[in-house]
């Protein structure tokens, strides 16, 4: 209208008309009421808050990304967007920076207030993705392989300690990790971690043979028994490249 009132021969009904218009498109369609998925909005969603889940889709993405275009010139930069994005996130700010557990999952945190309604948002299943790949572990073709772009060397433990984890036989057991060294599992399964400038990977079964592979790429067979959880592997050492 703003635009039609600029044609003199329309000018002066626009004036008249304007007002009368812009109030039957809102009775119509009641376009100030709308938000985009409700009615109104809530302490959590207004205008400046952050969306957790949305935040964690961003990291996914640079991540999958990242490691697509590893072998390319453009990857230094895109670690640095990986690493801005990771460290924005809850885990790594203060209790009261965050407002909450900084551990636990929330949808939002409006602008000027603390994290609001906490639960198994989108952001859990995201940051359980990105994660594997932080400590090395990428799934292809049904393998377990193992690629230390995004691994973070501050994790590596600086003195042998003891950890606890649970088996796939739902047992607490313990192992020994060695100086320089994290660990995870996987299915069940515990995961030990090293950097090595010569990748290979160490396979402890639970019938006492260790079997050894050359490179960062756990074969088919017991790929499929860490997924089955047959207990087949005791743990695997990987040295990563």
């Amino acid at each position: 209208m703003e635009e039609l009132a600029k044609q003199p021969e329309l000018t002066e009904l626009i004036v008249e008309e304007k007002e009368k218009i812009a109030d039957l498109f809102e009775d119509v369609f009641h376009h100030a009421e709308f938000t985009g998925r409700s009615g109104k909005f809530f302490a959590y969603e207004g205008l400046g808050s952050v969306y957790w889940h949305m935040v964690s889709k961003l990291l996914l993405a640079v991540q999958e990304t990242a490691l697509k275009y590893q072998l390319t010139d453009s990857i230094s930069g895109l670690i640095d967007k990986y690493q801005d994005i990771r460290s924005g996130l809850g885990l790594y700010k203060s209790p009261v920076e965050f407002g909450a557990f900084p551990t636990d999952p929330y949808s939002h945190t409006p602008k000027g207030q603390g994290a609001k309604q906490p639960g198994m948002t989108g952001l859990v299943k995201e940051e359980i993705i990105t994660r594997l790949a932080e400590v090395g572990l990428v799934i292809n073709n049904g393998c377990l392989s193992f690629n230390s772009l995004l691994f973070d060397h501050y994790e590596l433990i600086t003195e042998p300690m003891k950890i606890y984890y649970t088996d796939v036989n739902a047992l607490i057991q313990e192992i020994d990790l060695p100086l320089g060294s994290m660990m995870f599992t996987i299915c069940g399964v515990p995961i030990l971690v090293q950097i090595s400038n010569k990748p290979s990977i160490e396979i402890f079964l639970n019938n006492g043979n260790i079997q050894i592979l050359d490179g960062d790429k756990l074969d088919e067979v017991n790929s499929q028994h860490i997924f089955q959880r047959d207990g087949y592997l005791h743990h695997l050492f990987v040295k990563m490249g």
